[in-house]
């Protein structure tokens, strides 16, 4: 199944929510395509776009999740922060489900790996929270060509 389709049957419910690597076209200028996200919202999902080459490093990566997300002031900065409001998600309500699409995730893979490995922990225990919900969450690994042992391909 190509990318597009996988996106489209994952937003009308037809695949399980989860986390995934997402096989995107080796195509100039596809890092920072923000299309998928207007599909994501017209179906009713929240979508989120997580550019990892501004995150090389625990720090970073929170700052940039507290950015992206619009943690509210309780956000610590930490990881415990981190899961707490990516289970929650009060502040940000959604019809259909929530869509995260980490880009660029392998900065952080090789320049930190324990950390990239906990992000991947907390992205799915956060999955997990919402799967049983009327609005499920999916965090989508975009990759071209590197894949991340041990997480599904949606495409």
């Amino acid at each position: 199944m190509d990318a597009n389709r996988a996106l489209d049957e994952l937003l009308i419910g037809r695949l399980k929510p989860g986390v995934y690597q997402w096989r995107t076209p080796p195509v100039p200028g596809a890092v920072g395509d923000t299309s998928w996200m207007e599909r994501a919202e017209q179906a009713g999902w929240r979508a989120y776009h997580l550019d990892g080459r501004r995150a090389r490093d625990k720090d970073a990566f929170l700052r940039l999740c507290a950015e992206v997300f619009a943690f509210p002031a309780r956000f610590g900065g930490d990881w415990d922060g981190l899961e707490e409001c990516l289970t929650d998600l009060a502040w940000a309500p959604a019809r259909n489900g929530y869509l995260v699409l980490y880009e660029s995730w392998a900065e952080l893979a090789e320049a930190d790996q324990a950390s990239f490995r906990t992000v991947l922990d907390i992205f799915g225990k956060a999955v997990e929270s919402w799967r049983e919900t009327a609005t499920p969450m999916t965090v989508l690994l975009s990759n071209v060509g590197v894949e991340v042992a041990g997480v599904p391909r949606l495409a």
